[in-house]
């Protein structure tokens, strides 16, 4: 059975660019692109792309 996930957990492209420090969403694409442990979305649907914030905020402390 999958873990519950809190809606207030999720942001979107919008929500991991700020978090990244990056000037647009459109530099999420690229980083997903580009670096291979870049954390898949937690929920997916059609054009709807959700990532967990600490899945975000761990991957960017473990770049730094």
């Amino acid at each position: 059975m999958a873990t519950p996930i809190d809606p207030d957990d999720l942001v979107d492209a919008e929500g991991v660019a700020e978090i990244l420090g990056l000037s647009s969403r459109n530099g999420v694409a690229v980083y997903r692109g580009r670096y291979e442990d870049f954390p898949e979305p937690a929920v997916e649907r059609g054009q709807c792309r959700l990532w967990l914030q600490q899945d975000i905020r761990a991957w960017l402390a473990g770049r730094r």
